[in-house]
């Protein structure tokens, strides 16, 4: 009768040291996969950082550019270069092809 006893003993201390291995393994096994979605979201986060720095440097310089056309300054380097548009007192020089 010791004998039995002590064999399901045995059993039963293997089987509760396999049930406590399998979970330290599960746990290992979501611990990395956490770990890889972590590294995985820091590079989004900075990717997205990244954009958003470059967006709020073109929205800057939209707004200069905004500025800048409500100039005469614009108008007049507009009419200038598209209209070739010139002052009464100003010469314009061209170029020579050749």
């Amino acid at each position: 009768m010791r004998s039995s006893k002590r064999r399901n003993r045995r059993g039963e201390k293997l089987s509760i040291g396999l049930i406590v291995l399998l979970l330290l393994v599960a746990m290992t096994v979501q611990i990395v996969r956490l770990k890889q979605k972590e590294q995985a979201y820091a590079e989004q986060v900075e990717k997205l950082q990244q954009e958003y720095e470059a967006e709020t440097q073109r929205a800057e310089d939209l707004k200069k550019l905004e500025a800048y056309m409500q100039t005469p300054q614009y108008i007049e380097d507009i009419a200038k270069s598209k209209l070739g548009l010139a002052y009464d007192n100003e010469i314009i020089f061209k170029e020579s092809d050749e």
